[in-house]
């Protein structure tokens, strides 16, 4: 930290970069799971789409929550201790899928998975905020997201050709216990809190109102907060249906582990990427437009995904879904550390996150449960109809 807390990027530029390796641990987490988990849930009986979307809806639901507790008590006890507690809780989790005798021990694991998830990366995206000012916050967030979701896709990639090699455990989940104490020890020894920042900022001036109440306000009241909020929780409803249904959809089609890991493994890696320019585009042009454009876009992808065949089409598809959520993923952040007061930012966007994840769930339940009743197909039509609807209410109220 800085003597005298002043934000920039050029200042602080060694702990934002840390902080960026710490967020690409965070991402790689997740994306152990990523393309093994409806192979990895055959293993235990597991066959129906509601029962093996069952993993994501106990993530989403435990990551949502840990967002909401992680933006309220950031200022009571400092964004680096939520952020070591949180690699903390990590490390039990690839044990756990390692020795996992039943389901319900790999839906306790994606549990503390949600929990660890919430404190690490809500953690990381405060201390870049609190780091930058609010020239860069855009830019920040871009490179925030980037690191997080590359190393989705990274190790997506990874674990399913190790899965496709060894099998599906243990050695996939390896990876998970080097990188949890890898978090654990960065976060620990050299990453330093950032509260200091906001009071300076404080200090100096501030533009925004505070507001009686945060949650209200990110949710329903505030237009811009609510837009956002929505478009946050329905990009993560889709989300949570291509991580769970694409896999499926993609071995209904005859595609092999090996191109189905890559189709899968394109759209995190796209999205993580292309966000390094549209966080910085999000500084500089019309946020309303980005999430407009970004939500549509990903919602004609989806649509597109049941009636396209082949590997190079289907890729195609999963380049283009990455573009438009890299289109709104910094947007979504940047838009809320702009409206929100500095000493609620915090809190704002543990509301913001804690909707955005929810959409986990609510995308892992309506898609599990239309796809056992009407047919994969209609599951995916159904999740990009209401992706395109988003777009319109982001139009409409933002």
């Amino acid at each position: 930290m800085t003597a005298n807390n002043t934000p920039g990027l050029k200042q602080n530029w060694k702990q934002f970069t840390l902080l960026v390796i710490i967020n690409a641990f965070v991402g790689g987490m997740v994306g152990l799971e990523r393309s093994i988990f409806p192979e990895f849930a055959s293993l235990f009986g597991v066959k129906s789409a509601t029962a093996i979307l069952s993993f994501i809806t106990a993530f989403g639901l435990s990551k949502a929550a840990a967002n909401y507790f992680t933006g309220k008590l950031a200022n009571i006890y400092g964004r680096k201790k939520l952020l070591v507690f949180g690699w903390i809780l990590a490390i039990p989790i690839p044990f756990m899928l390692i020795y996992a005798t039943q389901w319900s021990w790999v839906i306790a694991a994606n549990v503390l998975l949600g929990v660890s998830q919430g404190l690490t990366w809500s953690s990381t995206v405060v201390m870049k905020i609190d780091l930058v000012g609010d020239k860069n916050r855009g830019l920040a967030m871009g490179i925030n997201e980037f690191a997080g979701y590359l190393a989705v896709g990274v190790f997506a990639v990874l674990s399913g050709t190790i899965a496709h090699k060894y099998g599906v455990t243990p050695y996939p989940f390896y990876l998970g216990i080097a990188i949890s104490f890898l978090g654990l020890i960065l976060s620990f020894f050299w990453v330093k809190d950032t509260r200091g920042f906001v009071h300076h900022e404080t200090n100096q001036s501030s533009k925004e109102p505070k507001h009686q109440s945060v949650f209200l306000e990110t949710t329903f009241k505030n237009k811009t907060l609510s837009a956002v909020t929505q478009a946050g929780l329905v990009n993560n409803l889709n989300d949570g249906m291509i991580w769970g249904l694409l896999p499926i959809l993609l071995v209904s089609k005859g595609m092999d582990a090996a191109s189905m890991s890559v189709v899968a493994a394109v759209y995190p890696t796209v999205w993580g990427l292309a966000q390094l320019f549209t966080g910085k585009m999000s500084d500089h042009f019309s946020k309303k437009s980005m999430l407009f454009w970004g939500m549509l876009i990903q919602g004609i992808a989806i649509v597109l995904l049941p009636p396209l065949n082949g590997f190079y089409p289907l890729a195609s598809l999963s380049v283009v879904l990455g573009l438009g959520t890299a289109l709104v993923y910094p947007t979504f952040l940047s838009t809320i550390a702009q409206v929100a007061h500095p000493l609620q930012r915090a809190e704002t966007i543990g509301v913001f996150r804690l909707w955005r994840d929810l959409g986990y769930a609510v995308g892992a339940i309506i898609s599990g449960i239309t796809a056992d009743y009407f047919g994969l197909n209609w599951a995916v039509y159904l999740i990009g109809l209401l992706t395109v609807i988003s777009a319109v209410v982001v139009k409409l109220r933002f």
